[in-house]
């Protein structure tokens, strides 16, 4: 009767090391699972990343007023309106950012005289 607790204690420490074992390929795969995801998003953060640096000239280039005249006169077929279409205000005020450095209001080109309002 003395190997029945050996056969008892051997059985236990075969389980445990069994359940040991078990575990540790668990929490293995686990890792390598976590490594695949992390690799996954590290990609999409460098993708994401440069979209926005792409982006980011894109809208720097569409503040400069060469850009934005480029694109209405190609892309939307805009042209400056001819004189014949430019109606000045006698008595609007104009403002400060569309003066001309000599204090003058700044135009296209000529403006045709406005119409008088006057009865004949």
């Amino acid at each position: 009767m003395k190997q029945r607790p050996f056969l008892l204690l051997w059985t236990v420490a075969v389980a445990a090391t069994v359940v040991a074992f078990v575990l540790h390929l668990g929490l293995r795969g686990k890792t390598v699972d976590y490594g695949y995801k992390l690799g996954k998003a590290r990609k999409e953060q460098a993708r994401l990343r440069e979209m926005k640096r792409v982006l980011s000239l894109e809208a720097a280039s569409y503040r400069t007023p060469d850009r934005v005249e480029n694109l209405a006169r190609t892309l939307l077929g805009m042209t400056p309106p001819p004189p014949e279409r430019i109606v000045v205000l006698k008595d609007a005020t104009v403002p400060a950012s569309r003066l001309n450095p000599g204090g003058e209001a700044a135009s296209g080109g000529e403006a045709p005289p406005a119409p008088s309002g006057g009865t004949p």
